[in-house]
């Protein structure tokens, strides 16, 4: 039986789980057709950037892709953005874990809070699934409740291949207490900045891929290190005069970009 959309009068809800363990799933956000088209796009930057591994398909890359600016303000996804912060949104980051079959690093345990210069640390990180994410292939893994720890400094971890080169003190890390956030594609989970949160290497014969968002309302400042941010996109509502720089959205170029659905008419 196909899995069930999340019903928008069960988002508040949701929203109470969220303040409460740090995050949230929400089923079938985005349509079948949608997520292929996401599928295709992570092939395609792959075989764009054939010296980037698929788990570090980075937000250096958004800013200058149709289809992922496309992506990333779908109205659904901004409709979850604003539930959670309001209705002027911003992104401050965007990032492919695409890990592929056998090979797939893992993400070791972090606070993703811990690496990002805002102020005040409002934001959420959307997790818009496009493959089947579970534990057999190194789906995303959240200790509840740890959202409301201090954020702590990261400790740079290199002698085992992991996608961030670091993690968080493995003396605040219960296993006992990790929930498997098993999802479908077009499944969405949102996460606090301050959750304690992973994935496991992916030693199975699927490729298990997810697009992170992370969103912020306009009133946090993306704080200069040394320049402005030069990755952050206005997605929906006004800015605010507090010194942060959105960049233009990027035209669709044939030849050049990817094509997707109604790409003729991009912006």
């Amino acid at each position: 039986m196909d899995q069930q959309s999340t019903p928008r009068e069960d988002w508040p809800k949701l929203k109470e789980q969220y303040e409460t363990e740090g995050y949230a799933i929400f089923r079938q956000v985005v349509d079948a057709d949608l997520i292929g088209e996401a599928s295709r796009h992570i092939d395609w930057l792959m075989a764009k950037h054939p010296d980037m591994r698929p788990e570090r398909l980075w937000h250096t890359l958004v800013v200058t892709d149709p289809f992922w600016v496309r992506l990333v303000s779908d109205a659904r996804l901004l409709d979850l953005g604003e539930l959670f912060l309001g209705p002027n949104l911003a992104m401050f980051a965007s990032h492919y874990i695409a890990k592929p079959p056998f090979e797939g690093l893992p993400v070791l345990m972090h606070q993703d809070g811990s690496y990002w210069p805002l102020e005040p640390m409002q934001v959420i990180t959307l997790w818009l699934a496009v493959d089947y994410s579970g534990p057999e292939n190194g789906c995303m893994r959240v200790i509840p409740g740890t959202h409301k720890l201090d954020l702590q400094k990261m400790q740079r971890r290199t002698d085992v291949d992991n996608v961030l080169d670091s993690e968080i003190d493995p003396a605040l890390v219960d296993d006992s207490k990790i929930v498997d956030l098993v999802l479908r594609p077009g499944d969405v989970s949102v996460h606090q900045p301050a959750i304690i949160h992973g994935s496991n290497a992916n030693n199975s014969p699927m490729r298990r891929a997810g697009l992170t968002i992370r969103v912020i309302p306009t009133s946090t400042r993306m704080l200069p290190r040394p320049d402005p941010w030069p990755y952050a996109l206005l997605l929906r509502g006004q800015a605010v005069d507090n010194g942060n720089v959105y960049q233009p959205w990027p035209k669709y170029v044939p030849g050049e970009h990817m094509p997707f659905r109604g790409c003729e008419d991009w912006r």
